[in-house]
């Protein structure tokens, strides 16, 4: 979780201090002897939370030093509630939430609904004339399909939701998808609290799926750029599927490219009716807010919503692996090497240890791999890891990786790295390195109380996935509790040949 912490500084909009930076560093230094210290206290007792009674939870943070709210819509669901056969149905759902509602976005809502409806035959008929290999009437059918989409295109009015969005002062309007869940976030002037409102339940209250083939072909592109015409991309799929063989985890998020293709619009809307219902929705709301009037705002919008049909739980267990398992692929790229270990989920008391682990061996220059591999041994341009992959919500993987120096081998490459795990299953990581990295770890937390976005992204991650998001401040207490010979057992337990998996991508002069 601590270079997730990091991350989410990194992609935060809007930036304002919860306290003036001299606070802050006392806040560091004071959480080495201190559990919960009284400027995290105060922080918590700036927090309201409320349920509706459709089980849509909101957590309110006040921080009334400048006129800005950040807004995070967190749904407790991503791709690993796909159906098999029908991946990359978030990831298309999270695209189409931009496109509008029945007032937003379009010339004639009712005109809509006709053409699309013949869209949609028109698409399951050329699917069919594609089966049976009918090259004239499918010829046809795309004639037909074209003009149906150019009609209507004709009704919609581009990217009218972001543009009063922007017209309104908001800014940052954007989505991210993950095996684990899909969380929606802008940020507005404090006088628009109530037409965040509007805009936000309208838009899980009455989605328009519109400009659906459109929005396809770019996903496909997305694909292509990402996946098929990326080393590292092809690289991951490989590997995800290759170390899981039962679990979600082991699909892309993306979905696969045949998966993407058959999607049909009523896919996105059963996904959509079966997943998107109150009681899997966490929305946070940071800035300068008044929570009664938040409170009282949202049972007006959002009090509507459904709850989900759907239990939003994977139950499906990955088994225990019993041998190394290996995947290689060729490629026209720098050789990429590849190694991961299976782990418990955030839930799990190791976790925290894992994610002291990770920094021991990888957060940054001063970390065990990079001086190792890239400084000292020059076997690497680059080497680092992290855990919590592809998402932490189950069980998942701490993953290794390097890229090869020139005139350096693969090999080179996966002895030296397998010779820095070993390290820590035989030696006792030093209390100065061990206290380092907890400094870093606690450091980072604290920061996240400088962005209202970042803020308001973890709170909403930490109920969804932990049960509360009180367990993001009581991360400091688990940070400081991890000693050198928590690391050492870890370590024995996780980095053996019987939980590994190894990928190498070799290079090729040729692609695929």
């Amino acid at each position: 979780m601590l270079k997730k912490i990091i991350s989410f500084l990194l992609i935060s909009i809007f930036t304002w201090s919860f306290f003036p930076q001299n606070i802050l560093a006392k806040t560091i230094q004071s959480t080495e002897n201190n559990s919960i210290n009284p400027y995290l206290e105060r922080v918590k007792e700036n927090i309201t939370e409320f349920s509706l009674d459709n089980g849509l939870k909101f957590i309110v943070l006040e921080n009334h030093q400048a006129p800005v709210i950040s807004f995070v819509t967190y749904v407790d669901v991503g791709a690993t509630n796909e159906e098999s056969g029908k991946t990359g149905a978030a990831h298309f759902l999270e695209h189409l939430a931009f496109k509008g509602t029945q007032e937003i976005g379009t010339v004639n809502y009712e005109q809509e609904q006709i053409i699309f409806q013949k869209l949609d035959q028109t698409f399951s008929q050329i699917k069919q004339a594609q089966k049976t290999n009918n090259k004239a009437q499918l010829s046809i059918l795309e004639k037909q399909f074209q003009q149906l989409n150019q009609q209507a295109h004709e009704l919609v009015k581009p990217n009218e939701f972001g543009q009063i969005v922007e017209i309104q002062g908001g800014v940052g309007l954007n989505a991210a998808t993950s095996a684990d869940s899909t969380a929606y976030f802008y940020n507005f002037p404090s006088n628009k609290l109530e037409l965040w409102m509007y805009l936000e339940s309208q838009r899980y209250l009455n989605p328009v799926f519109r400009e659906f083939y459109q929005e396809k072909q770019v996903i496909l592109e997305e694909r292509k750029l990402r996946t098929d015409n990326s080393s590292t991309g092809k690289m991951i799929e490989a590997f995800l599927g290759t170390a899981f063989t039962t679990h979600p985890y082991k699909r892309p998020v993306i979905g696969y490219e045949t998966d993407i293709k058959n999607l049909s619009r009523q896919d996105i809307n059963d996904f959509f009716h079966d997943y998107y219902g109150g009681n899997n929705i966490t929305i946070t709301i940071v800035g300068d807010v008044n929570p009664q009037q938040a409170e009282m705002m949202a049972k007006k919008y959002f009090g509507k919503f459904p709850t989900s049909s759907k239990n939003n739980k994977v139950n499906i267990v990955e088994p225990q692996q019993q041998q190394t398992r290996s995947v290689t692929i060729e490629y026209p790229s720098q050789p990429i090497y590849l190694e991961g270990y299976h782990i418990p989920n955030i839930n799990h008391p190791d976790y925290v240890v894992y994610d002291i682990m990770s920094s021991i061996l990888s957060s940054g220059r001063t970390s065990r791999l990079y001086k190792s591999l890239v400084e000292e041994q020059k076997i690497a341009l680059n080497a680092s890891g992290f855990n919590g992959f592809p998402g932490d919500k189950y069980p998942n993987l701490m993953l290794f990786y390097g890229v090869s120096a020139p005139n350096r081998s693969l090999e080179e490459l996966e002895t030296a790295l397998h010779n820095e795990i070993e390290r820590l299953k035989t030696e006792l990581v030093t209390e100065q390195e061990l206290e380092r990295i907890k400094t870093q770890g606690k450091a980072s937390l604290l920061r996240t109380l400088n962005s209202n976005g970042g803020m308001a992204r973890l709170l909403a991650e930490y109920e969804a996935k932990t049960g509360s998001w009180l367990n993001l401040f009581t991360s400091l207490d688990k940070i400081a509790a991890v000693t050198a010979e928590d690391i050492k057992r870890a370590a024995k337990q996780t980095f053996n040949a019987e939980n590994k998996t190894i990928g190498k991508l070799i290079t090729s002069n040729k692609a695929g």
